[in-house]
């Protein structure tokens, strides 16, 4: 059974979410503000955390920040309509997904799906001994999907499962492009429509963390209006 925290000052969604979420089965965690949860994730992380982003004492923002310090659990936002600024905002931050408010509980339910399906299958938990799941060596690249590693010239690499999942279907093979299309239907499930400004800053983020070990890393290239394209190096 996953365990799932939801982190919201409505308390109306926390109500109406949480026992939504029991009843598919998961284990429910409520915090009604930032600083409380992460009080709580000190003590023990949860599989997943859903963040509302404007709450008081610690806002969403904050507590993803203090998060990814920490861990690479996948954390959904919820966002306000009309806010772009923070949909973006939060995908170059490290979310691995976000869903727009007033939302259908049954949507958030298939987005809390897909993305456990994603870590799972990066862990390995779902592929065994197939390909996806083996060591991959790329000239300064290593991944290790079953233990969630990457490796870039000797450098430890902390990535979220969404990272890991686009870097994985780059570097599988070098020197041929994936379009954005491609790249959300390695990253995200069928059912779950994202646009090509999600995919472009996860990449943005992946190349930030790539260059915070190796200042001139460039083996991930755009080609515009196309795709990207992993070049070894």
């Amino acid at each position: 059974m996953s365990k799932i925290a939801l982190v919201d000052d409505d308390r109306n969604i926390l109500t109406s979410v949480s026992m939504t979420l029991e009843a598919e089965g998961f284990e429910v965690e409520t915090y009604n503000d930032g600083q409380s949860a992460l009080d709580a994730f000190n003590q023990k992380l949860p599989d997943m955390a859903v963040l509302d982003i404007k709450m008081p004492r610690m806002d969403g923002m904050d507590l993803l920040q203090r998060l990814r310090q920490k861990t690479t659990m996948p954390v959904i936002f919820l966002t306000s309509k009309d806010d772009e600024i923070d949909e973006v905002l939060g995908l170059r931050m490290g979310a691995d997904d976000y869903v727009k408010k007033p939302f259908s509980q049954r949507l958030l339910v298939e987005r809390i799906r897909a993305l456990l399906r994603r870590q799972d299958a990066v862990s390995g938990d779902l592929g065994g001994e197939a390909e996806d799941a083996k060591l991959m060596v790329r000239g300064d690249l290593s991944m290790d999907p079953l233990r969630h590693a990457v490796n870039w010239k000797g450098k430890d690499v902390s990535l979220t499962v969404t990272e890991f999942l686009l870097l994985q279907a780059l570097a599988q093979r070098p020197g041929f492009v994936k379009s954005r299309d491609q790249l959300m239907d390695v990253a995200y499930d069928d059912q779950v429509y994202v646009d090509d400004r999600t995919i472009d800053s996860h990449i943005k983020r992946l190349r930030k963390k790539m260059r915070a070990v190796d200042d001139e890393f460039s083996a991930i290239e755009t080609l515009y209006g196309i795709g990207y394209r992993y070049n070894e190096e």
